[in-house]
């Protein structure tokens, strides 16, 4: 009688194995991308909250550049804008039109405006990114780190792969490249540039995966959660009281943001990675 073949048995999964990003994240559901229709509703709780926000401290006048997300121009930044200017900031537009993706030319026009921009005042410039203009605030302090005082980003997609976006069909289209799994680069995109660091974000975000707007933890990045939708970020109150907070921050002394007292309320801190937030 021949010998019954033994069955094998599948190891079991190591739960501390490393997972690739787009394994573990999907993009937000149609629930979550319905309620990007609230937007509208988040600039009108800015102006409500404007007797609020106005307690905040004057800032110090120094630089700031916004840099609108994909598809948007510098109009959809003008609330931002003008909010900070409101707080004694100086913010300046990026001045290169629709954010149609990293096309030839923008990304050097970019680099040339931020050190203009830093030489004209004598000091260095803080950086706040929306969405893919997020991408553009960490890579260009990376590259000048003297330049750069802080990065804030607002729900911008640089920690998971850009297919776990509800934007990477319509990035393809208006960049005319072709998102793909180039390990080195995402892995370079993750990366925090070496000054001070804040991503914002929300877990009811309909474009982006929130995961993937979740720094790794070091002692010059944090994460922050609030209340938002994508598309409405850059006008909600919660996060722009996030924003001028972190600008407030002195040269030098930066400390993490302060979610104790009533912060609790209205915000969370995550102090984990995309991977670990994803398992």
């Amino acid at each position: 009688m021949p010998a019954m073949p033994t069955r094998r048995t599948k190891p079991a999964p190591d739960p501390f194995a490393p997972l690739q990003a787009e394994e573990v994240i999907a993009a937000p559901g149609p629930w979550q991308l319905l309620l990007e229709a609230r937007a509208p509703w988040e600039y009108a709780a800015l102006l409500a909250a404007t007797p609020w926000l106005n307690q905040l401290p004057q800032g110090d006048g120094h630089p700031v550049v916004v840099f609108p997300g994909l598809g948007a121009s510098d109009t959809s930044t003008l609330p931002l804008r003008q909010f900070l200017r409101q707080r004694g900031y100086t913010p300046y537009a990026w001045q290169q039109g629709f954010n149609f993706g990293p096309r030839h030319g923008v990304l050097d026009a970019v680099r040339a405006r931020v050190q203009h921009i830093a030489e004209r005042h004598g000091e260095a410039v803080s950086l706040v990114g929306w969405s893919l203009g997020g991408i553009y605030a960490r890579e260009i302090a990376k590259e000048q780190p003297a330049l750069a005082r802080c990065v804030v980003t607002l729900g911008s997609p640089f920690a998971g792969h850009p297919r776990a976006t509800n934007a990477w069909r319509f990035y393809e289209l208006v960049s005319g490249q072709a998102v793909h799994s180039d390990e080195e680069l995402l892995a370079q995109i993750r990366q925090p540039p070496a000054c001070p660091t804040t991503s914002i974000y929300s877990r009811t975000d309909g474009i982006v995966a929130w995961q993937c707007s979740l720094n790794d933890a070091a002692p010059h990045t944090e994460n922050i959660e609030v209340h938002a939708s994508h598309v409405g970020m850059g006008m909600n109150p919660l996060a722009l009281y996030v924003v001028a907070d972190r600008l407030a921050q002195p040269p030098g002394a930066w400390q993490p943001f302060d979610a104790k007292g009533a912060r609790r309320w209205f915000y969370k801190t995550t102090h984990q990675g995309p991977l670990a937030a994803a398992r």
